[in-house]
């Protein structure tokens, strides 16, 4: 085991995983939420879909400019202040949302821009989020368990975007679409107190780690903080092939799942025919398989792994989601029977995030001691992808039809397959 790893009991670290989890579902419920609520807001507001595709891009715009100083500050600071912090902030945002309109920033940018602004703000917090993930599964999680534990945390993601579309439907029905931002910001309060109760930055920080387990881990125990203190090898991220490889593939995967995210629901409602209510529920599809496929796409690049080793264990589930995920979308896309449709591309959403724990674990795999700013990289560019993505997608309809803006989603997944070929994490980074 490598000296820079200090094991911890399983019941410590999987109360971590479990409050990670917890803090992936609040992240995605604040960032689904506005597409659902769209349906509200947009007449509410005056706003068309084409503006709105500029609301949803505001936030990944955000996301994506605030994912490296995120896990840059995880690696320095601690996750535990991080963490709780960046809840705070984008749950405060959040319901800000809820009166964008009547905000300062309106009168300065109008309704539009004040909507832009929060949103954008939105981003800034979550940006923070899935780097320092990474960077508490590198620091709690030994290295046979590192794709299992992001998969599971960011599983997270499909459960929250699977609760979201209903729950925001029927609060929108029943309540208004404001107070499912209110509901959301209080949520991410919540998380943000039992995360600063329990999380500590380190596995021998925490008060329930006694002498004896201490003693239990094999004299691997240092008392040198894990927190980096170093300069970060830059040169050597750049350098290093499989880092770029693994951005651009996940830029792929950004850009699909943000189909998924900003018009999957309004796909069902507008160009499949369901009504609000039924459309909301039948969304949830995409996003449980997400739930399933992310832990277990973890859990088999780990065994692949320790059978075959790293680049095998990483690259086969890396390769082979990417590909079965393009191949369903397109299937599904040209499903005549709607119901087949939704069953093909929530089986695409599946398989696509069937190869998040490779991504993030070969980013501890290169490199431990900085795992928050390079997943912080890789994840840039995800949002990259999803920055275009809100506002392509719909453009691409209008134009050409909805079989060929998911089409061109499907290619992208199929493209970031092929470049996982070329995904070596087990060589680990190029000396500057």
């Amino acid at each position: 085991m490598p000296a820079s790893f200090t094991p911890c009991p399983t019941r410590i670290r999987y109360k971590i995983l479990a409050l990670l989890t917890m803090i992936s579902i609040i992240t995605y419920v604040d960032r689904v939420n506005i597409s659902v609520a769209a349906r509200q807001m947009m007449p509410a507001l005056g706003l068309t879909p084409l503006q709105m595709g500029y609301v949803f891009s505001a936030f990944v715009l955000g996301y994506a400019l605030f994912q490296i100083p995120g896990g840059w500050l995880g690696d320095r600071l601690g996750v535990r202040k991080v963490l709780a912090a960046a809840i705070l902030w984008w749950s405060f945002f959040t319901a800000c949302t809820a009166v964008a309109g009547t905000l300062p920033s309106a009168a300065w940018l109008g309704i539009l821009g004040s909507l832009i602004l929060v949103r954008f703000l939105i981003g800034v917090g979550e940006a923070a989020a899935l780097p320092n993930f990474n960077r508490t599964v590198a620091d709690w999680l030994p290295p046979q368990e590192r794709g299992f534990g992001i998969g599971v945390s960011i599983g997270g993601i499909g459960i929250g975007a699977s609760l979201t579309p209903p729950a925001v439907a029927w609060i929108m029905v029943n309540h208004g679409w404001q107070s499912a931002f209110y509901l959301s910001a209080l949520a991410g309060l919540i998380i943000a107190a039992v995360w600063v109760w329990y999380a500590r930055d380190r596995p021998q920080e925490h008060d329930a780690v006694n002498e004896a387990e201490l003693t239990y881990i094999r004299g691997d125990f240092r008392p040198d903080p894990i927190l980096s203190r170093d300069k970060v090898p830059w040169l050597s991220f750049l350098q290093t092939p499989s880092v770029w490889w693994l951005v651009l593939a996940y830029t792929g995967l950004g850009y699909v799942a943000y189909v998924y995210m900003s018009w999957f629901y309004l796909y069902l409602v507008n160009e499949r025919g369901f009504s609000v209510l039924r459309g909301a529920f039948l969304a949830m599809g995409p996003f449980l398989a997400m739930a399933v496929f992310c832990p277990f796409g973890g859990w088999l690049t780990d065994r692949l792994t320790n059978s075959f080793g790293l680049n095998t264990g990483r690259r086969s589930v890396g390769c082979a989601g990417m590909l079965l995920s393009g191949i369903c979308i397109l299937a599904g896309t040209g499903a005549n029977d709607p119901h087949v449709a939704i069953l093909l591309l929530s089986f695409g959403a599946g398989f696509l995030y069937f190869t998040v724990g490779a991504f993030w674990a070969s980013t501890i795999d290169l490199t431990p001691r900085y795992a928050g700013t390079l997943s912080g990289i890789m994840n840039t560019g995800a949002n990259i992808g999803g920055t275009i993505s809100p506002t392509l997608t719909p453009w691409l309809a209008e134009r050409f039809g909805w079989n060929l803006s998911l089409g061109f989603a499907a290619l992208v997944a199929v493209l970031g397959g092929v470049l996982w070929l070329l995904v070596k994490p087990g060589d680990g980074l190029r000396q500057g």
